[in-house]
């Protein structure tokens, strides 16, 4: 059994520069932007958590990738469809500037008092699995567009649970783990260890191994 036609429509755009929209640059503008202006405020609690939030979609889709390497037949998820640019089989241009301000827009709706709960639920979790369930109401909308792909039926729309647990609450929880933390520095080695192993992954598997 071969690839899906999603995954092989996939492939036939990976990292393809025929795809190429101008709109990238104003979408890099934005991003930038947005760190800029916390990094101005000095909030550094954003600024690190923003990123460790960006680091953890790198995570998911490098084993996205792999799983498609690994099985030849399809990604857990794939974005085949109109883009400025794939980066891997399951991550866009737009899909990766979405993330990287994302975690900054939502650590900035957490209450200021670690302790407080919303509905009885400790106000971190709370938010890690409604912005989770809000996420995966958002990937259904995508899907259903057919921008973003799904073809194993443990994870889509009438199995939802796996994307929430594994799609995404890592990336809310750490993200709400690094915000929370007291040191500055502890924040950044955090970052800087995320981001080193994503970029040493990359390196390997895309650069050395050309798996992704």
């Amino acid at each position: 059994m071969g690839p899906t036609p999603s995954a092989l429509e996939a492939l036939r755009i990976l990292r393809s520069g025929a795809t190429f929209q101008w709109y990238v640059i104003p979408l890099l503008a934005i991003a930038v932007y947005v760190y800029a202006v916390e990094i101005e405020r000095r909030n550094w609690r954003g600024v690190f958590a923003g990123l460790a939030f960006c680091c953890m979609d790198w995570v998911n889709e490098i084993l996205n990738g792999l799983v498609f390497h690994f099985t030849q037949y399809a990604p857990i998820w794939g974005a085949p469809g109109h883009t400025a640019f794939l980066v891997l089989i399951g991550l866009n241009v737009e899909i990766l500037f979405m993330f990287a301000i994302a975690g900054v827009v939502w650590v900035k709706i957490l209450p200021a008092d670690r302790a407080t709960r919303l509905l009885g639920v400790p106000s971190r979790w709370f938010l890690a699995i409604a912005g989770s369930v809000f996420c995966v109401v958002v990937e259904m909308l995508l899907n259903a567009a057919g921008a973003l792909t799904w073809d194993y039926a443990w994870w889509g729309r009438s199995s939802p649970i796996p994307i929430v647990v594994f799609g995404y609450l890592p990336f809310f929880l750490v993200a709400f783990w690094v915000h929370d933390m007291d040191d500055v520095r502890r924040q950044a080695r955090v970052v800087a260890v995320l981001s080193g192993a994503v970029v040493i992954a990359l390196a390997v598997f895309v650069g050395a191994l050309r798996w992704i």
